[in-house]
């Protein structure tokens, strides 16, 4: 095998890839599975206070730490999550995997938009929590906390968007650029939430949790897939 094959062409030489991936899932699962039965349970997390606290200015807490401009930028970066960014960059990845004629991957990404959405709104009829008290809310919202549907639904959305496209790139290099740039995103987005009060630190963890294993579902189910044909 060429050091630089897609990954369709080479099987063998990412033998380990399969154990990671089951280990990334399992792990993820499990942690997002202990913090909802927390929250079920009604209990919480020590760190979740402390953390919005400290993202406030001390005695003004309708005004965050930072810069002024980090405000309006923590605002961009969360409405990438949203459901009229998501389902934009999620129809664009689709259009491109459908004209690269990679029609099966393209669906699986619709499947990750759509499930994960899905998954997300159920959760939070389950669990109902309630948002954060502690300091005011910068960006306005309306349904329950966990998990944040802006960290869960890009986890899935775009981290399966990265495995998708990087599984067809020849150049290694470029396909860690391509899933480094996806998970940063994914990270900025779950961190403006908390930035802007509207989800304790634990709604965005449990939503990177759920949100990432559905994409390692999904970019599993289509190689095993692959494989079979």
């Amino acid at each position: 095998m060429k050091a630089g094959a897609p990954l369709d062409d080479a099987p063998r030489a990412l033998a380990w890839l399969w154990p990671l991936v089951a280990l990334l899932a399992v792990s993820a699962l499990l942690l997002g599975i202990h913090i909802a039965r927390v929250l079920i349970a009604g209990e919480g997390f020590g760190f979740d206070v402390p953390l919005l606290l400290a993202l406030r200015v001390p005695g003004h807490l309708d005004t965050p730490v930072g810069p002024v401009w980090l405000r309006q930028s923590a605002i961009d970066v969360s409405a990438l999550g949203g459901f009229t960014l998501m389902w934009l960059f999620g129809g664009s990845g689709i259009a491109a995997l459908c004209f690269l004629r990679r029609r099966a991957e393209a669906a699986w990404i619709a499947a990750s938009l759509v499930g994960a959405s899905l998954l997300s709104s159920e959760l939070k009829s389950v669990i109902h929590r309630p948002r954060p008290d502690v300091v005011p809310h910068l960006v306005w919202v309306d349904n329950a906390s966990f998990p944040s549907g802006h960290a869960m639904i890009s986890a899935a959305t775009y981290l399966t968007i990265a495995l998708m496209l990087a599984g067809i790139e020849p150049r290694r290099a470029v396909r860690v650029a391509i899933v480094s740039f996806f998970s940063l995103l994914v990270v900025l987005i779950g961190c403006s939430r908390v930035y802007l009060g509207v989800h304790w630190p634990s709604d965005v963890l449990g939503g990177w949790c759920f949100g990432t294993v559905w994409a390692l579902l999904v970019f599993a189910a289509n190689r095993w897939l692959r494989r079979r044909r």
